[in-house]
């Protein structure tokens, strides 16, 4: 949650404007040591690795502010999503891990931030570490789990991130399907969303959406992270001076660093970013092998997968890539690749016959040809309709399978949707003269498989 915000201000460095404008601009960071008397840390491996949390931070939030966004109940001195981003080291490409939350964790000893108790080693959830011992003990945790040397850490609260999303002009955010979560009062109907800093600390917090809770937010939250560096960058923000100061203000004015990141290091790495693009940057979770770990007096944990997740944090150590290359395909003389529409169902999963309801010789194949060359599932054997005299091309379905035909309808479109009950689970289409091409769509989430990590560009995850 909410580290877009530290990650665009990474980004926001890239216009290179010069020292001139970043002079000053640290002075509003809070400053934190979490690397102070730290021993036995792993050793630096090529590239920048930073540990980007979010914070409570409702105690800073106005009352009104507190109703209108669900944000009530007692602030807590705890972290609510921690996120391991590498940068490596030719500045290419950039890695982001999300890091549950609720992660079983065993923190090493420690004198509590609050009680001044020392503590022996002890197991807990992973966002605990900031609760007992601050920045220093989450850092240390994290390294301990990973065996990654963090080199920055920056923090953020809900204050930074409403201001950060409004500074740039909000962000455009696709949903396939209605999102509601009456906990955080989010309420987006399918469609393209212009989110303003308070509607989209909604979408990021929001874990009661579906039934993948903390995880399936934390795939929104990569979504968002994706979308907010798409419109700092394509905004004009990075190349208009005053723009780039006021957003920089904004944003630094409200986050807290360790001392050795401020102005002239946000302006350095900025520069060396430039190759980094939203198809080079990645995005991935931390491989798990339980969702519901319980533990004696902790509750249930996330387990990480052991083999998995140490495989994925040895590529982030040797600057490897987690997303497979993907091959180059050929572009079409005098035309750009056409972007896909988002969908609710995967195309895979949805069964389709196709019927050719003119007189057009051979239209049947082609639309059969082009629904299955975008994904779909088609029989290979379409027919004749009964009525050879359509104009308006028909899908019919059972309504059982209304979210399927939905999905069907966007790669046809001013196709007539007609219910029909008991027709089962086989999509019918009935071609007319209307008919001009198939749309390319593709799922929300894209389907997992995509290399050992499972991880996504983020250009596959903003809108199209």
């Amino acid at each position: 949650m909410r580290m877009a915000t530290s990650l665009s201000m990474l980004v926001l460095g890239v216009g290179g404007i010069g020292h001139a404008l970043v002079t000053g601009l640290d002075s509003g960071i809070g400053r934190v040591d979490p690397f102070k008397d730290m021993k036995n840390r792993p050793e630096s491996g090529n590239g920048t690795n930073i540990l980007l949390v979010g914070t409570d931070g409702r105690d800073r939030i106005t009352r009104d502010e507190r109703r209108k966004y669900r944000l009530g109940g007692a602030p807590c001195r705890c972290t609510d999503t921690i996120m391991l981003v590498h940068l490596s080291a030719d500045r290419k490409r950039a890695s982001v891990v999300s890091l549950p939350r609720d992660s079983y964790a065993e923190i090493p000893t420690h004198t509590d931030a609050v009680t001044g108790k020392r503590h022996m080693p002890h197991p807990v959830k992973l966002n605990a570490a900031y609760a007992e011992g601050g920045p220093a003990l989450t850092v240390r945790t994290v390294e301990r789990m990973t065996k990654v040397k963090v080199d920055h850490y920056l923090e953020v609260d809900f204050t930074s991130f409403m201001k950060t999303v409004d500074a740039v002009g909000g962000v455009r955010i696709c949903t396939a399907r209605p999102m509601k979560d009456s906990y955080t009062g989010l309420d987006l109907p399918a469609g393209k969303h212009e989110l303003d800093g308070g509607r989209a600390l909604q979408y990021v917090r929001s874990r009661h959406v579906d039934g993948a809770a903390d995880l399936g937010r934390m795939q929104r939250q990569q979504r968002f992270m994706a979308a907010l560096v798409q419109q700092a960058t394509g905004s004009g923000v990075l190349l208009n001076p005053v723009k780039f100061r006021e957003v920089s203000n904004t944003v630094l004015n409200s986050v807290r660093a360790d001392k050795g990141f401020g102005g002239d290091q946000m302006l350095t790495l900025g520069k060396a970013m430039r190759g980094i693009t939203l198809a080079s940057s990645e995005f991935t979770s931390v491989p798990v092998s339980d969702v519901s770990h319980p533990v004696r007096g902790i509750g249930s944990t996330v387990k990480w997968d052991p083999v998995k997740s140490q495989q994925l944090f040895q590529a982030l150590r040797e600057d490897r890539p987690l997303s497979p290359e993907r091959p180059k395909k050929p572009a079409h003389r005098g035309t750009a690749a056409a972007a896909k529409v988002v969908v609710d169902v995967p195309p895979g999963q949805i069964r389709v016959q196709v019927y050719n309801g003119t007189r057009i010789g051979g239209l049947g194949a082609r639309v059969d040809a082009e629904l299955r060359a975008t994904g779909f599932a088609t029989t290979r054997r379409p027919m004749n309709s009964d009525r050879r005299d359509l104009r308006r091309t028909v899908i019919s379905y059972d309504p059982r399978w209304d979210r399927s035909a939905k999905s069907l309808a966007a790669a046809l479109p001013g196709a007539e949707l007609r219910p029909v009950k008991g027709l089962g689970a086989t999509l019918h289409v009935r071609t007319g003269t209307d008919f001009t091409k198939v749309t390319p769509v593709r799922a929300e989430t894209p389907p997992k498989g995509k290399g050992r990590f499972e991880a996504m560009t983020g250009d596959e995850v903003v809108c199209p």
